[in-house]
């Protein structure tokens, strides 16, 4: 097993290279199927958190999302799933 979680952190995780757009404050989009109206609605919300985490024993990029409309709950999305809208603000003071 070690050898398999040495090898995982080697590769880039499954949408990290789309999760390198994204920062902390970006807003992002996101669509999901509305069966009642059968069509797919857009969703919008602000990036708060990126990260790699394993899921089904495969290292993945996940960024959690606070929707800006509906609950105020942050959502997690592959972050593969997810269009980058607009940046965010970026703070010169703020060192990365």
């Amino acid at each position: 097993m070690h050898g398999l979680s040495l090898t995982m952190l080697k590769n880039k995780s499954f949408g990290e290279a789309s999760a390198e757009k994204f920062n902390i404050g970006d807003i992002v989009e996101w669509s999901s199927w509305n069966e009642g109206s059968e069509c797919w609605n857009y969703n919008y919300g602000i990036v708060t958190e990126i990260k790699n985490e394993v899921r089904t024993n495969r290292m993945v990029s996940i960024s959690k999302v606070l929707p800006l409309s509906g609950e105020r709950t942050e959502i997690e999305h592959f972050s593969v799933s997810l269009r980058l809208v607009s940046k965010g603000l970026e703070d010169s003071r703020v060192k990365h």
